[in-house]
């Protein structure tokens, strides 16, 4: 069941506050005491600098126009989930979700340089067939099952994971495509410079909002939302993503308005709530909706400390060994399940900030502590889940069938 949207002017904030309700409700805790021992992690202190830059947007393309980019950061960000096939993929192609989805735009824009229609255009779009994305992507989406007559004989049939993946990125291009083109936007950067550009019209501290509500109403795989024992939830990963995604490749010197993204909840998907249950932050211990034994052992104290300790010396044999491993999947979460956990993610990054902040938290050598920003913050939990050996061995929950992370 999807939720109305939230009052006009409210969406930022209205995030934080469903977050905060649906965490509280489910009885998960965030401690002060956990958030100390995080930041003053060796982990944490080690990382943090050089990981939080680690967003991966940076592109090898060479692109004719500052819109052409624009609407090639736009797509890649509407089609920023796939993060339950992550097994699947591996298993297919060597590679994880998000790899996977930048390969896979990266396939559609380099087509459509070379003359072979633009595929990144919301007419392109619209007309994007499920045989076109599974080419793009470099994948099968058949699965072999034994002849019902014929014995010792195997027929391919569509069907499996990767198939429904591929389902619904094809649903996606189309269903957006046919609203841009319906609407007169030639593709989905034009829409998104537009409301960039309307969020300059307003107050600076509301801009992010108005950017943020223009890309949500219009477009379907933007509205990220749901009911949770009666009550709205809302997070709009993607959509926030995108703008900060825009401010992280723009920002330095802005060829069209971009709104300010520190105050920007952090964009949940299944990696971040998963890590902050294993380090420690996230307490499912008494949690209701099954939470509570979701990540047997997450809880214990000798655990969470070696995970919070500096990794240790892997020599680049077993580094590289861990990285070819096939990842193994986490819970398999119902969609309700996936909301809380996803909730608390942004509620317990809103506390980690709220902690840096306050009076006699951080000590006077570590005054940076108190410049941390909400979407640094997502970018170390996102890409320190990466980086580490034994955290990339952590389980992530699963949730398929969605197009929100």
């Amino acid at each position: 069941m999807e939720p109305d949207f939230p009052s006009p002017g409210t969406f930022v904030s209205s995030i934080k506050e469903s977050c905060q309700i649906v965490t509280a409700a489910a009885h998960i805790k965030v401690e002060d005491a956990a958030i100390r021992r995080l930041l003053e992690s060796s982990s944490f202190q080690s990382s943090f600098h050089r990981v939080s830059n680690s967003h991966g947007l940076a592109f090898p393309l060479k692109f004719p126009s500052l819109l052409s980019e624009l609407n090639f950061l736009s797509v890649l960000s509407l089609l920023n989930f796939a993060s339950g096939y992550r097994v699947p993929l591996h298993e297919q192609t060597g590679r994880g979700a998000w790899d996977n989805i930048r390969a896979f735009t990266f396939s559609l824009y380099l087509s459509s340089a070379t003359g072979q229609g633009d595929l990144l255009s919301a007419k392109g779009m619209k007309t994007m067939s499920e045989q076109q994305v599974a080419q793009h992507m470099g994948v099968t989406i058949h699965i072999e099952r034994p002849h019902e007559k014929i014995p010792g004989v195997t027929v391919g049939e569509l069907g499996g994971p990767i198939y429904e993946l591929v389902k619904l990125i094809s649903s996606t291009l189309t269903e957006t495509g046919q609203i841009l083109d319906a609407s007169g936007y030639s593709d989905l950067g034009g829409f998104v410079l537009e409301s960039l550009k309307e969020g300059a019209k307003a107050d600076p501290s509301a801009s992010l909002g108005i950017v943020l509500e223009r890309l949500v109403r219009a477009i379907p795989a933007f509205r990220d939302m749901a009911v949770v024992n009666g009550k709205p939830v809302y997070c709009f990963k993607k959509a926030l993503f995108l703008i900060h995604a825009v401010k992280i490749r723009f920002g330095a010197s802005p060829p069209f308005p971009i709104p300010s993204t520190a105050q920007a909840p952090v964009f949940a998907d299944n990696v971040l709530p998963s890590l902050l249950v294993h380090l420690g932050v996230l307490d499912l211990t008494g949690a209701s909706h099954g939470l509570h034994n979701l990540f047997p052992g997450a809880e214990n104290e000798d655990k969470i400390n070696t995970l919070l300790a500096l990794p240790p010396e892997a020599s680049q044999a077993v580094a590289q060994d861990t990285k070819e491993t096939l990842p193994k999947d986490g819970p398999i979460l119902t969609t309700e399940q996936a909301y809380i956990l996803r909730a608390a993610a942004v509620h317990a990054c809103e506390k980690i900030v709220e902690y840096t902040r306050g009076d006699g938290h951080v000590n006077e050598e570590q005054t940076w502590l108190k410049e941390i920003t909400l979407p640094e913050l997502d970018i170390w939990l996102w890409a320190i889940a990466k980086d580490r050996p034994d955290y990339r061995k952590l389980e992530r929950f699963v949730l398929r069938d969605t197009v929100f992370f």
